[in-house]
């Protein structure tokens, strides 16, 4: 699975498999980034609101993998609604990291995290003119691709309205129960890859009866299960770990649902989520 990549609108390669390292601290990633790219991994996905970017950085530069072969993601911060802190953002990522270039860099939400579900304001123009400061890095070299996370349908039409490099990936929370079919099918038909955080819910879908019988129906585990079943969904997945083991597993993925269990493990009833974007939509759809 780890040598599996996806191809985005720019010709980009993206591996399908990521580390995701939010709830890693930054004095622990380095050592969790370099034993997943010794096991094989080649991407890595930080963020600024992480506070972890030096780490992966580290992980990156002394992992003794060449840079070339990296695929590094991070994000602009949810709060950064306007052109110069979006830039000055992406300058200080690239400085914490001590890299020369992200291969992607996005949006972090629609909306500064406070105000998430609180308002009715989509900073449309606040979005704009961050995304503004993601194309002029992505054109000065700074940046291989560059995308969003979060958005709606809404929120991406009114960004492709007055963008000049369409968005190139949609990161959303995506796992079995809370599956934005809809939102995922919309992203397909305008070229754009959505990507999987929260895989396995963070930890709830491990609680729950109908998913433990199919994994066990399948022979594997249920994190293993509930990563399959984004991948099937045509989606680069990121599922978190600091456990050397835990990536080793998570990797080992190389088997099918068959459709009638992708429908099934879809219409499960939803499952709570209590990390980090827990307060997004709760979506449900039909495969």
């Amino acid at each position: 699975m780890l040598e599996k990549k996806l191809t985005l609108s720019n010709g980009v390669h993206v591996p399908q498999l990521a580390l995701g390292t939010w709830l890693i601290d930054d004095s622990e990633v380095s050592a969790a980034v370099k034993a997943a790219l010794s096991l094989g991994y080649r991407h890595i996905d930080t963020a600024q609101a992480y506070g972890n970017e030096r780490g992966v950085g580290e992980g990156v530069r002394s992992s003794g993998i060449p840079r070339s072969e990296i695929f590094v993601t991070s994000k602009v911060a949810a709060e950064h609604k306007d052109y110069r802190s979006a830039a000055e953002g992406i300058d200080g990522t690239l400085l914490k990291t001590g890299l020369d270039y992200l291969d992607m860099m996005i949006i972090h939400s629609p909306q500064p995290w406070d105000l998430v579900n609180q308002s009715d304001d989509r900073f449309i123009e606040g979005n704009r003119e961050a995304w503004r400061a993601l194309e002029d890095a992505y054109r000065g070299g700074k940046l291989r691709a560059i995308g969003v996370s979060n958005f709606l349908e809404g929120d991406i039409e009114s960004l492709w309205e007055t963008a000049e490099i369409k968005p190139m990936v949609d990161q959303i929370l995506c796992h079995i129960s809370n599956s934005p079919i809809g939102l995922i099918d919309y992203c397909t038909k305008k070229g754009i890859v959505t990507e999987a955080y929260s895989p396995v819910a963070h930890g709830e879908a491990m609680k729950n009866p109908l998913i433990a019988e199919m994994a066990e129906k399948y022979g594997v585990s249920v994190p293993q299960l509930c990563i399959r079943f984004d991948i099937q969904l045509g989606m680069i997945v990121l599922p978190k770990s600091a456990d050397p083991e835990h990536m080793k597993a998570n990797a080992d993925v190389d088997f099918v649902i068959g459709d009638e269990d992708m429908k099934a493990l879809t219409a499960i009833d939803h499952i709570a989520d209590y990390g980090e974007h827990s307060f997004f939509p709760v979506f449900g759809g039909k495969i």
